[in-house]
């Protein structure tokens, strides 16, 4: 008699040991985000997936705060701000990358918290509704991320 592990899986998912990955997208709060057994079983810690989209939604901000910010001062050493914008390069690429991976659990409340970060983000730190000048000579240290 055939077990479990030899039915074939169900149309868009995979099937691995006692896991399965999705690759279309779906709603609940049984997901695997960034880390394997994150934020774990929903019957055991129903918590730990809110905790989970807060962690993506604060990630999707931070990726807008350093696409925007200025932390450079003007006149500041070439080296030690070349250094400095490298840096922080490095790191809004990183939280990106982390961010898409956390969209690849095709989670959709995973992929809504990180749209409404990002767009929760330009809004405070790129638009201009909270400018207090309207000069667009320079707006951040960084230039704009390309995809």
């Amino acid at each position: 008699m055939p077990g479990m592990g030899d039915m074939a899986p169900p149309s868009g998912t995979m099937q691995n040991h006692d896991m399965m990955m999705h690759m279309t997208f779906f709603w609940g709060r049984s997901a695997e985000i960034l880390f394997s057994g994150w934020p774990g079983s929903s019957d055991k810690r129903p918590y730990m997936y809110f905790v989970a989209l807060l962690f993506v939604f604060v990630l999707s901000i931070l990726v807008e705060w350093l696409s925007h910010c200025r932390l450079i001062k003007p006149g500041s050493n070439h080296v030690a701000a070349g250094l400095v914008q490298t840096l922080l390069h490095a790191l809004r690429v990183g939280l990106a990358y982390l961010v898409m991976l956390a969209i690849m659990s095709f989670n959709g409340g995973v992929f809504l918290v990180a749209v409404a970060g990002h767009a929760l983000g330009f809004l405070f730190f790129g638009s201009r509704v909270f400018k207090r000048t309207q000069n667009p000579a320079k707006t951040s240290d960084l230039p704009p991320a390309s995809c």
